[in-house]
């Protein structure tokens, strides 16, 4: 079942019922539960196929909900918020003792961001308690940034709020802290340049091989399901694509080559935030084609390029 933005009241509803619902925000689409509600939180973890090592992401709708869910709100967290939110940024900082474990994998941090929808701020608005939204995909799979995505891989399990395309395209950058020393997690929809305009110099840390800090540090992630190579220029994977139906990601050019089944341009104009909003839409449609492989091209790994880039290394893994 999709709901129009109009229908705000159901999925109050449901949510309230401590059943989950499929819910739109800047970034992408997120699959949500009231984090106090155990038989919601498990059956978003059921439904993704996800470790329950692997954090959730709370979802607020103003800053001063923060003192319900959080024991320290370090002065660098406080200056990012200021700034970002609301907005694809989440902060990972000391949870309250009433935060579920379930919702933080076991950790004592809990993610926390406050999303830039209307209509999603609209919807927590109505709600008694934060959400629980982690991206509305099977686990490793392509985020979904449409409602038609949700419902290709969920059919008729859990009803979509939708909210039109995600305008972002891709997740929140994730930042914690190492004592004051503030520790990139993620990168998102906010570069690494925009963070440390903020909080000075930032540490990467965004890989894990298990019981990660934050979502998104998983080795592969963000994956179709057809094979998918990465390359820095197409024409050196010209051995492996002889006899094939090939796909090809690239950032800006052409969209017709007869060396290709399909073209998907990011950006004609060469711009990397278009590129990331239409990232997990090109390849989605590329999955579709019933190919033998897609061939990525890396984009300028500078800005968000750095962040496309994370994205097409773990979908390629």
């Amino acid at each position: 079942m999709v709901l129009g933005p109009d229908e705000l009241e159901k999925a109050v509803a449901i949510l309230k019922k401590n059943d989950v619902l499929a819910i739109p925000t800047e970034t992408v689409y997120g699959l949500a539960g009231n984090i106090y509600s155990e038989e919601a939180i498990a059956k978003i973890f059921e439904l993704k196929k996800r470790p329950l090592n692997n954090p959730l992401i709370v979802h607020l709708h103003k800053m001063e909900q923060l003192q319900e869910i959080v024991k320290e709100f370090p002065p660098k967290a406080k200056l990012l918020a200021e700034r970002f939110w609301p907005g694809p940024l989440t902060l990972v900082l000391k949870k309250g003792d009433n935060v579920p474990d379930l919702v933080t994998g076991g950790k004592d941090t809990v993610a926390i961001r406050i999303p830039d929808l209307p209509v999603t701020l609209a919807l927590l608005e109505q709600l008694p308690f934060p959400i629980a939204a982690p991206s509305a995909n099977p686990f490793n799979r392509i985020s979904p940034t449409s409602a038609a995505h949700v419902t290709g891989y969920f059919h008729d399990a859990l009803a979509v709020l939708d909210g039109g395309s995600c305008k972002k395209g891709i997740e929140s950058t994730i930042i914690g802290f190492d004592g004051e020393e503030p520790v990139l997690y993620r990168l998102g929809s906010i570069s690494k340049e925009s963070i440390e305009e903020t909080v000075g110099e930032v540490r990467i840390q965004n890989k894990a091989k298990s019981a990660p800090n934050a979502p998104g540090m998983m080795k592969k992630h963000y994956a179709p399901t057809t094979k998918t190579y990465l390359t820095e220029n197409a024409k050196e994977m010209a051995s492996l694509m002889e006899g094939k139906k090939v796909g090809l990601l690239r950032f800006t050019g052409k969209s017709e080559d007869p060396k290709y089944d399909h073209i998907e341009v990011l950006s004609p104009s060469g711009d990397l935030a278009e590129a990331t909003a239409n990232l997990y839409g090109a390849l989605h449609r590329l999955d579709s084609m019933k190919l033998d492989m897609i061939i990525a091209e890396r984009v300028p790994n500078i800005g968000l390029g750095l962040s496309i880039n994370d994205r097409l290394e773990r979908a390629t893994q």
